[in-house]
């Protein structure tokens, strides 16, 4: 059975079964590799996203990057 966290992401309240940020970053249908990620006040490099576990209560900001033209 997995469990369900309670995070903020962005300010707002968000439950998820992510056990990782590279998998919350997937869920939320963005690139792992185009995102600068704030966890808990520190920045997550890209390179660990895969390896940084998510814990009940954790405060993420996420930026995604967009090109124009």
């Amino acid at each position: 059975m997995t469990a369900t966290l309670s995070l903020t992401v962005n300010g707002d309240p968000l439950r998820t079964a992510a056990a990782t940020i590279a998998a919350l970053v997937r869920e939320l249908g963005l690139n792992p590799a185009k995102v600068a990620v704030e966890h808990n006040g520190a920045i997550a490099p890209r390179s660990t996203l895969e390896g940084v576990a998510l814990a009940d209560g954790d405060q993420l900001e996420i930026v995604h990057f967009v090109g124009g033209g």
